[in-house]
């Protein structure tokens, strides 16, 4: 979990007692005990049962509950607003200030400098596209700790380009993997565990561990996508994940509010869920790939683009990274950096083929 902010030493101690409280902790605490506290070495985050005892006054009981509503680390404690723990049954006003006060200890929240930001994501891991142009735009492929959008029309090739990367996360680092296992939540029913087996081959792969590593879960409406993430936040506390893929992160938020009257409560609905899947990169350090379908511009009149994704503002700002892609000649497919914090806007083309995502044919 390169990309994990809460992995850095504390704060300079300019913020307050907090912040060295934070950093007097973080500083004499081991690199080791830090990343690894109690059987998190593989996922490189402080789990919660730390904060329990020692004379914080938290009990196994409070961190029973905090579990059930997803709260599986440390980070995900500092990373919620003060009234959503608030709002966990059975916790006070005051437990949730001792909560946080012990969460603090663990974890630096104030500043750093750029320099040592720099140096970690000179670290950062990027997970091959199978598709050296593709990577090459990407500046190796697809980031870990942030969120990737992918858009078009059907038949584009999101799904499939989400097939080849649920192989290649699990590569070893120096082929362009991330070295971890991979959760896919799909909504349209079209993930095939068939296509798998074939890319697995591809790269040499054994066929049987691949299927193991990925875990699958089909969501059926809005609020049981909203729950899989839970689900998915108690996974990666207990074991190494690098790719978290949602396909696709808008399609049943289309059928589930419909006109105008509950755009707002769709908007707000899906921000939680953007929300709660930027936590979930930044904490675990995973690459989250949203797919997104697309609205067609009936009065875009002659000059814009014949469709747009959407979800509007409200997904294109969650998402870090986005990626435009449209049909190209035969089975080629041509994608566009649509926005992203530190790369050029470029285009590259790849090409479907039955191992997965691979180099554009003439």
């Amino acid at each position: 979990g390169a990309a994990d902010p809460a992995q850095t030493k504390g704060a300079d101690g300019q913020g307050g007692r907090a912040d060295d409280m934070a950093a007097t902790a973080m500083e004499a605490m081991p690199t080791t005990e830090r990343q690894g506290a109690l059987g998190g070495e593989q996922t490189g985050v402080i789990l919660i049962e730390r904060l329990e005892g020692n004379g914080t006054g938290i009990t196994a009981a409070d961190v029973k509950k905090l579990k059930e509503k997803g709260y599986h680390t440390v980070e995900s404690c500092i990373h919620a607003p003060k009234k959503e723990l608030e709002a966990v049954k059975g916790l006070s006003e005051n437990k949730v200030e001792k909560i946080l006060e012990a969460a603090y200890k663990f974890v630096g929240i104030g500043f750093q400098t750029a320099t040592e930001l720099y140096k970690q994501r000179q670290d950062l891991i990027y997970v091959t596209t199978g598709c050296k142009e593709l990577d090459d735009i990407m500046q190796g492929g697809i980031e870990t700790g942030s969120i990737t959008e992918m858009y078009g029309e059907f038949r584009t090739g999101k799904t499939q380009l989400c097939h080849t990367l649920a192989v290649t996360c699990q590569l070893p680092l120096e082929q362009g993997g991330g070295e971890g296992k991979c959760l896919y939540i799909d909504t349209e029913g079209t993930f095939r565990p068939q296509r798998l087996v074939e890319i697995a081959q591809r790269f040499n792969m054994d066929p049987q561990s691949v299927l193991d590593n990925v875990n699958y879960a089909r969501a059926f409406n809005s609020d049981h996508q909203m729950q899989l993430l839970l689900h998915a936040a108690a996974m990666m506390a207990e074991s190494r994940y690098a790719l978290l893929i949602v396909d696709s992160a808008t399609a049943l938020y289309r059928t589930d509010y419909s006109g105008r009257g509950e755009l707002s409560a769709r908007q707000v609905h899906l921000a939680k869920f953007l929300r709660m899947l930027s936590r979930l990169a930044s904490e675990y350090g995973v690459a989250c790939v949203i797919t997104n379908q697309v609205v067609a511009c009936v009065d875009g009149g002659l000059f814009g683009p014949a469709s747009k994704p959407i979800g509007g503002n409200i997904i294109a700002h969650a998402s870090t990274t986005r990626l435009s892609f449209r049909k190209g000649r035969g089975e080629n497919r041509v994608v566009k950096i649509a926005d992203s914090p530190c790369l050029p806007e470029a285009e590259a083309t790849f090409s479907i083929q039955g191992h997965g995502v691979d180099s554009a044919q003439d």
